[in-house]
């Protein structure tokens, strides 16, 4: 895991981090949101006058572009929600973005039975830390992850990784087969 400094010229990166802040921008305490990762040519070409809002990395090869799917249903499972989505071949990629409690493992023992209770005890705890986390991947394989903590909400604080979260990737990479 390392945190963005050098210069990103990666589509899927940069998709991602230009998602990343967009929903950081908007603050904590969100619900999960979920976008389609579209080719910003074949959309410019559909839509010619999104062409003057563009920036430079809009236009690179390969550039991608992030459409909120709005109005997700209320889940307890992202993976389930994901397990019922299927996208059209005009979507090359998708990302989702979702705020999660972290705590030590150790944490974890002794918790209540109840989810309820359990899900309280560890939002009290001393060493938890807040993170939003968005998860990208493409058709042809492709993934990134990037995650910000509450404690370090900063751009320059992002962290990114292709193995932050394999089982979310893995969720949003099945949306992706036929």
């Amino acid at each position: 895991m390392t945190t963005a400094s050098q210069p990103v010229t990666d589509p899927l990166s940069l998709a991602a981090l230009d998602t990343e802040r967009h929903v950081a921008s908007a603050g904590w305490d969100q619900p999960p949101r979920l976008f389609a990762l579209v080719s910003t040519a074949d959309l410019v070409a559909r839509e010619p006058q999104l062409a003057a809002g563009l920036t430079v990395s809009d236009q690179i090869d390969g550039a991608l572009t992030a459409i909120e799917q709005e109005d997700l249903p209320t889940t307890d499972s992202i993976e389930s929600l994901l397990g019922q989505i299927a996208w059209p071949d005009t979507v090359l990629g998708c990302a989702i973005v979702v705020e999660r409690l972290v705590v030590p493992p150790d944490a974890e023992r002794g918790l209540p039975r109840d989810r309820g209770a359990a899900m309280a005890a560890l939002a009290e705890h001393p060493e938890r830390r807040d993170v939003r986390l968005l998860a990208a991947a493409t058709r042809d394989g492709r993934s990134i992850c990037l995650l910000r903590q509450r404690d370090h909400d900063r751009d320059d604080r992002v962290a990114t990784g292709s193995d932050i979260a394999p089982g979310l990737v893995a969720a949003l990479r099945s949306t992706l087969t036929d």
